[in-house]
C-alpha cells in the first residue's frame, strides 16, 4: 500500500525543486557541515545543545551557498520550520518540559530517595535499586537526563558506602535514563517517534512496552550479578532531605499515563498532569505558589518552575527547527526520494528487509547527530513512515522500530548528550567525595542498551511484536477479503 506521504515524496523526487551544484548528493554537505559541528564540541568535552545551534545555522548557510536555487532554498527552509508535525512535536515538548519541572519541584526526587534509605539494600540489590529508582524517574519526567542529575550526587555516594560495585552503579542509572526515556509518553524521543509515525500515543506505549520490560528484566539480572563485590567506602553520612510525601507526586504521573492510554491527545494529558502536581504540592504542603510563579528580585531571574521547564527544552526546540529544515531540504532536493528507491529495492524481499532498515538507518543517524530524537524526526517522515506503509506496518509498530533503535547506542557513545551529563554528574560527585572514579566508557557496558539491540533484532527477525494497520474496508471488498 502507498500513503500519501510516500508519494508526495515520489513526486518530489521527479521533480525536485532544490538542486545544487555539482549534483543532487551535494545537498548532504549542509548535514555533514551540522555533523562535523557536533562531533568537533563533543570530542573537545563542550557538547551542549545550545552549542549545536552554531551548527544548525552553518549548515544552512553552506547550504545556501550550494544551491542553485536559492528562492527555492529558502522556501524549503520556511516550509520546514512551519511543518505542522514539528510544530505538535515542539508544542508537545514545551508541556513536557514544564511537568517534568512541576515533578521535580514538587518533591518527586525526595519520596524516591525516602524509598532506597528506609529498605536498607546494600551491595548489588542497592545497585538494582538504583536501576529501578531511575527508571521510574526517568519514565516520570520524561527524560533520560533527570536521573543522572536528580539521583546520582545522592545514590552514588550512598551506594558506594554499602557495597555497590562504583562502575556498575552509575552504569545502573543511566540504563534507567535509556530505559525511562524509551517508554515514558512524555518523553522527546517517544512523542517524536509518535507523531513522525503518525501513530496514537497509547498504542505506542502498549505494544512498546514487552519490548522494554525484557530489556530492564535482563538489566536487572545484569546488575544483581555483577553489581556487588565492593568492599565499601566510609564517608560521612550524606544529608538527604528524604520525605515520603514526595511519593504523592507519583499520582500526576499516573494522571498523563492514564490518560495517554485511553487515547487522549498527549498535550491535554500533560495538562491535567502539572494541574495535577499543583494541586496535590499545595495540598500537601510540598509546593507553594511562589515556587510555580512569583515575580523575580531582579530582571532576568526565574519566575518560578513553569518557567525553568520551559527553559529547559528550549535548546532541544531550537534544534528540532534547524533538524526539520535540513530534512525539508533533502526532500524538496528528490535526494531523500532517491534513497527510498534504494532502500525499497533493498527491501523487496519481505518485511523483515524493511524493518531493518527502518531500525538500521535510525540507530545509525543517532551516532553522528549525538541525540536521539533529532535522528527519529530527520527519518521517520523521510524513511521510516513511507517504508513502513509500503509493507502495511502498523503506525505503532513504525515508531517502536524507530524510538527502540535510538535508545542504544546513543546511551554509550562518548560523545552524546546523555553519556557526557551522566559521566560529568558522576566525576563532580566522585571528587566532592573522594570517591573512586570510573571511565567514560563504562556507558558501553550499559546492559539495558545492548539487550535492547538484540530484543529488536530478535522481534523483526521472528515477527514477534509485529502489528499491521488495519486493511481499509475499500481496499477489503477491492480485493476479495472478509
Amino acid at each position: 500500500m502507498t500513503s500519501n506521504a510516500l508519494k508526495e515524496l515520489q513526486a518530489d523526487t521527479m521533480e525536485p525543486t532544490v538542486k545544487m551544484w555539482g549534483g543532487s548528493a551535494m545537498v548532504l554537505v549542509p548535514a555533514l557541515v551540522l555533523v562535523g559541528i557536533l562531533i568537533w564540541l563533543s570530542a573537545a568535552h563542550r557538547a551542549d545543545l545550545s552549542t549545536f545551534w552554531v551548527g544548525g545555522w552553518a549548515a544552512i548557510v553552506v547550504g545556501l551557498l550550494l544551491t542553485r536555487t536559492p528562492r527555492a532554498f529558502a522556501d524549503s527552509v520556511v516550509r520546514g520550520l512551519s511543518d505542522s508535525t514539528g510544530a505538535v512535536i515542539i508544542t508537545a515538548y514545551i508541556f513536557a518540559g514544564v511537568f517534568g519541572s512541576l515533578l521535580a519541584g514538587g518533591g518527586l526526587v525526595n519520596g524516591l530517595l525516602w524509598v532506597g534509605e528506609t529498605t536498607g539494600l546494600q551491595g548489588a540489590m542497592f545497585t538494582v535499586l538504583a536501576f529501578l529508582l531511575s527508571c521510574l524517574f526517568a519514565a516520570g519526567t520524561g527524560s533520560s537526563i533527570a536521573p543522572s542529575l536528580a539521583l546520582i550526587p545522592v545514590l552514588y555516594p550512598t551506594g558506594i558506602a554499602l557495597g555497590a560495585d562504583p562502575t556498575m552503579l552509575a552504569v545502573a542509572m543511566i540504563a534507567g535514563g535509556a530505559f525511562g526515556d524509551n517508554i515514558a509518553p512524555i518523553s522527546d524521543s517517544t512523542i517524536t517517534s509518535a507523531y513522525t509515525s503518525k501513530a496514537m500515543m497509547a498504542d505506542v506505549v502498549r505494544s512498546r512496552l514487552p519490548l522494554a520490560l525484557v530489556s530492564a528484566a535482563v538489566a536487572v539480572v545484569v546488575f544483581a550479578i555483577f553489581g556487588g563485590g565492593s568492599q565499601g567506602v566510609s564517608v560521612e553520612r550524606i544529608g538527604v532531605d528524604a520525605n515520603p510525601w514526595g511519593l504523592a507526586m507519583l499520582i500526576p504521573f499516573l494522571v498523563v499515563l492514564v490518560l495517554a492510554m485511553r487515547r487522549f491527545p498527549i498535550i491535554i494529558a500533560l495538562i491535567w498532569g502539572s494541574i495535577s502536581c499543583i494541586v496535590i504540592g499545595g495540598l500537601t504542603g510540598l509546593m507553594k505558589f511562589s515556587d510555580i510563579f512569583s515575580i523575580p528580585e531582579h530582571r532576568g531571574d526565574s519566575t518560578g518552575l513553569v518557567q525553568d521547564g520551559i527553559a529547559d527544552i528550549s535548546g532541544a526546540i531550537i534544534l528540532v527547527l534547524f533538524i526539520l529544515a535540513l530534512a525539508q531540504i533533502l526532500t524538496d532536493s528528490g535526494f531523500m526520494g532517491r534513497v527510498l528507491k534504494v532502500l525499497e529495492s533493498r527491501a523487496g524481499k519481505g518485511v523483515r528487509s524493511a524493518e531493518l532498515i527502518i531500525a538500521g538507518v535510525t540507530m545509525l543517524f543517532t551516532v553522528p547527530l549525538g541525540a536521539n530524537a533529532p535522528a527519529i524526526l530527520l527519518v521517520g517522515p523521510t524513511i521510516g513512515r513511507p517504508l513502513g506503509a509500503r509493507f502495511n506496518l502498523a503506525p505503532a509498530r513504525i515508531a517502536n522500530l524507530m524510538d527502540c533503535a535510538a535508545n542504544t547506542v546513543f546511551y554509550m557513545l562518548p560523545w552524546h548528550n546523555a553519556v557526557i551529563i551522566w559521566f560529568a554528574t558522576v566525576l563532580a560527585t566522585a571528587n566532592k567525595y573522594d570517591l573512586p572514579m570510573i571511565s567514560i566508557g563504562a556507558a558501553f557496558l550499559n546492559p539495558y542498551a545492548w539487550t535492547l539491540i538484540f530484543v529488536l533484532l530478535f522481534s523483526i527477525l521472528t515477527g514477534w511484536n509485529r502489528r499491521y494497520a488495519p486493511v481499509p474496508d475499500v481496499e477489503r471488498e477491492t480485493v476479495g477479503v472478509k
